[in-house]
């Protein structure tokens, strides 16, 4: 019996393995594919099949033609992934990827405000737990939230949760006024405002880049706020040579690739113990967790029947209505 009492395999790989080889080789014979957040380590986003955001990773799990789904990502993800394919093998190399954002909501007393705010649509963002997600109509991401609630009616009553920054954000450009669970996420809430703009100060041309889960005197200063593609997007676009990026920096690696000649600058968090900003959680797989996942199809993720019947309910509108508007195809 392979234990996962720490969260994942801890099983010793003998120095004559070539990790990065076995990963491809055990990924061919079980007919695997490894997803991976923008978020990861550089070298989990360079070894994976499909990187992307959130609303990616689930539009590729919904479609994906494999019976194991590695899901480098945080809890959330690989409960989504499997909620959208509930046939399939879903595997998160390390079980410890929380999500503070998801933590700052507790299903329970999520279920009792929606339940004291009866006739309103329950719009949930998708760093949520599966539960969280039964208790929600229509789940959004950072990448469709303002066309999804663009799309409600202008009278309809709606609940925002759990990110207040984004709720703010999304009320502020849509001139909603979304009643907003008081949640955040702390890699985000960090960036310090003072020394974005003491770097802007020594880099006069950089243009600032910034996700809605900031708080708002960060996206204030923004040329440009929007999800993790978005970032990327504009940066991938824009005539600009250097930007000042106030996301999670493992998104750097994939804009670095995508436009070798620019230079992207991590926005720094308050604490100074370091000059840019990552999610602990995000960084936890490592090469050897994901070998060790892939060999052992450890650790597992299941979701209670009951709680993942009504949770595809809300995932599946957010893909149906994202489709609709075009956002995806």
């Amino acid at each position: 019996m392979i234990s996962v009492e720490k969260g994942y395999v801890d099983m010793a790989i003998d120095n004559s393995v070539d990790i990065k080889s076995e990963i491809l080789r055990l990924k061919r014979e079980k007919n695997a594919v490894i997803l991976a957040h923008y978020y990861q380590r550089n070298e989990i986003q360079d070894i994976a099949d499909y990187i992307g955001d959130s609303l990616a990773l689930a539009q590729i799990a919904a479609k994906v033609d494999a019976d194991i789904i590695v899901m480098c990502g945080v809890h959330f993800m690989g409960e989504t992934a499997k909620i959208l394919c509930p046939d399939k093998k879903v595997i998160v190399p390390d079980m410890n990827g929380g999500c503070s954002l998801a933590d700052s909501c507790p299903a329970d007393e999520f279920a009792s405000f929606v339940k004291d705010h009866p006739q309103h649509t329950v719009i949930s963002y998708v760093n949520t737990s599966a539960a969280v997600k039964a208790h929600t109509d229509i789940v959004v991401t950072s990448s469709n939230a303002k066309e999804i609630v663009e799309s409600l009616p202008n009278d309809e009553k709606i609940i925002f949760g759990p990110d207040r920054n984004l709720g703010n954000y999304i009320n502020s450009i849509t001139g909603r006024n979304m009643i907003l669970w008081n949640g955040a996420c702390d890699v985000h809430e960090k960036f310090s405002l003072e020394k974005i703009l003491a770097l802007k100060e020594k880099n006069n041309n950089a243009k600032i880049l910034v996700h809605p889960e900031c708080k708002k005197s960060v996206q204030m200063i923004a040329d440009k706020v929007g999800s993790t593609q978005a970032l990327l997007n504009y940066a991938i676009k824009d005539e600009c040579y250097t930007f000042i990026v106030a996301t999670e920096s493992g998104i750097i690696h994939e804009m670095q690739k995508k436009c070798p000649l620019k230079t992207f600058i991590p926005a720094p968090p308050e604490d100074g113990s370091c000059s840019c900003n990552e999610c602990a959680y995000m960084k936890l797989i490592t090469l050897e967790k994901l070998y060790n996942s892939l060999k052992y199809e450890l650790p597992e993720i299941n979701v209670d029947k009951e709680v993942a019947e009504k949770a595809i309910v809300s995932i599946n509108r957010m893909l149906d209505i994202s489709k609709q508007l075009g956002i995806i195809k």
